[in-house]
């Protein structure tokens, strides 16, 4: 597992000092196992891909020689997530967001958020967000992102994105580029415990 301490502290390190507030969050402490770590995969995938397992709350980056990073993350609570197959068509660092008609008639709270908020600390999106575009190149709406709340990591809270801990979010920014290959498995998958073959694809996408 990588190191708590060093992981953190290189996250803070490229990021600058100005996203310091942003990585850390002082109340709340990291469990060890929400920490990224490298795995060995069942089977060998393409290098340099990522692939979401919403039953684990796992993100896997895919690495050479039959290894991945696997990063804990919060995802689509319900139906609002949706899997499929997907290309990162856009990254942006300190995104600004803003709320879809939808997640303002599901919680008419978010009505004060209708002209958007930008990027900054306390931004839903956090530190980063890679934007899933589907087969035709159009933005889904999709992210995966950061988080200022880090303790709604690991569970399914959010409105159909997977967020993860601050300083991991950029440290999987870091390595993923324009074009990158997104694989978000459908939920129900695992069984009695047994984690599905990652390369399988999903039979369906509603952003298709």
């Amino acid at each position: 597992m990588l190191n708590r301490r060093v992981f953190l502290g290189s996250g803070a390190a490229m990021a600058g000092m100005a996203a310091m507030p942003a990585l850390a969050h002082k109340s709340y402490t990291i469990p060890p196992e929400h920490m990224p770590k490298i795995v060995t995969l069942p089977v060998e995938l393409p290098v340099g891909e990522i692939y979401v397992e919403p039953d684990e709350f796992a993100l896997y980056w895919t690495l050479p020689k039959q290894k991945a990073i696997r990063y804990v993350v919060g995802i689509g609570r319900g139906d609002l997530y949706h899997s499929g197959v997907y290309t990162v068509g856009e990254r942006r660092r300190w995104p600004d967001w803003k709320p879809t008609p939808e997640m303002i008639k599901r919680n008419p709270n978010y009505e004060k958020f209708s002209e958007g908020i930008p990027g900054g600390p306390t931004n839903p999106l956090g530190i980063m967000a890679l934007y899933l575009f589907n087969a035709r190149g159009r933005d889904t709406l999709l992210r995966i992102h950061g988080t200022p709340e880090p303790w709604t990591v690991g569970r399914a809270v959010s409105n159909g994105c997977a967020r993860l801990i601050q300083a991991h979010a950029l440290h999987l920014y870091n390595q993923v580029p324009l074009g990158t290959r997104v694989v978000l498995h459908e939920k129900g998958r695992m069984k009695d415990g047994v984690v599905p073959d990652l390369s399988a694809v999903p039979g369906y996408s509603v952003h298709s």
